[in-house]
């Protein structure tokens, strides 16, 4: 056998590094079907079936009630070490639920209770006559702000300054009437409730209600000249206000408020005398009309009946 040319020596060898360098493509090719291609170890849960870390285990037989009191008095005791660590370092450290203190609820409950309000009234808006009233108001709550009652008062005059001085300077009598009494059917209505603090130590409860009604008074003429009779009118008197009522135990509280009594009062003629106007009817008849605000002031202590009540829902 004849000895390779050199040419043919390098062909063999290229054939066989070609052969060398796609033996580990093939080897690196998916097995075929039928072949079992052998994957890495798999790992094995530890010991006695307890979970990894990062997994909760559930235990339903194992589950308790919840106790109230005593996590409330674990709540206490917490709070009490929190207390005492703050006082030992001497700084104010944040404290937990259990130290905060909810607002007391209402100390006052009117639902289906009755007010007996005596009062003593004065005008605010009259220069010549000041009236002063004696009265009182009977109320009843249907709900804790919603109430209907009724009023009566007995007034008396009283000359102001300004009623001689316009008699002395301009040589003339004011054309005045005097009240004598009033009644009326009122609703109240209560939307404002609140508290304030005296010196930070007692709390007083207050509320503000809005009353709106319609009733009965009587005026009478007060005549310039005494030799003439003077006449009654009866008036038709709506009446709105405001008022506000301060809380002082369970049956008695102080109110005071402004109330004006809205009425179409008569006054004596102007030119009266023997000859014209001389009687009361007559005066009557040829009086003239003017729209009235009389505008008073109200201070009354009311009085509840019953004078107990109890709460009917939850703190």
């Amino acid at each position: 056998m004849r000895p390779l040319a050199p040419a043919a020596r390098r062909a063999t060898l290229a054939l066989l590094l070609a052969a060398s360098a796609l033996a580990p493509a093939t080897a690196l090719a998916q097995p075929e079907e039928g072949e079992i291609e052998m994957g890495g170890e798999e790992e094995t849960p530890p010991a006695g079936g307890e979970p990894e870390a990062g997994e909760i285990e559930m235990d339903p037989d194992n589950t308790k009630d919840g106790d109230l009191a005593a996590d409330t008095a674990a709540a206490e005791s917490d709070s009490a070490a929190v207390k005492a660590s703050a006082l030992q370092d001497g700084t104010s450290k944040p404290v937990s639920w259990s130290d905060i203190v909810t607002v007391i609820r209402k100390p006052f409950l009117k639902l289906k209770r009755a007010e007996l309000m005596p009062m003593l009234t004065t005008t605010l808006n009259d220069n010549m006559v000041r009236h002063y009233g004696f009265g009182a108001q009977v109320n009843y709550y249907v709900t804790d702000v919603l109430a209907v009652g009724i009023e009566g008062q007995y007034l008396v005059k009283q000359f102001r300054e300004p009623f001689d001085l316009v008699a002395r300077q301009a040589r003339r009598l004011p054309t005045v009437n005097k009240y004598n009494f009033s009644t009326a059917l009122n609703f109240h209505y209560v939307p404002v409730y609140g508290k304030f603090a005296i010196l930070d130590k007692h709390l007083v409860a207050w509320e503000t209600f809005f009353t709106a009604g319609i009733g009965v008074a009587q005026s009478e003429v007060i005549p310039r000249d005494t030799r003439f009779p003077g006449f009654t009118n009866i008036l038709i008197s709506p009446n709105i206000g405001a008022s506000m009522r301060f809380f002082v135990t369970k049956w008695a509280t102080v109110d005071i408020g402004i109330r004006d009594y809205i009425f179409v009062d008569k006054f004596e003629p102007v030119d009266r005398s023997s000859m014209s106007n001389a009687t009361a009817e007559q005066a009557k008849e040829n009086a003239d009309s003017s729209l009235i605000n009389n505008v008073m002031l109200q201070l009354g202590i009311s009085f509840w009946v019953p004078p107990t009540f109890e709460y009917t829902t939850f703190r």
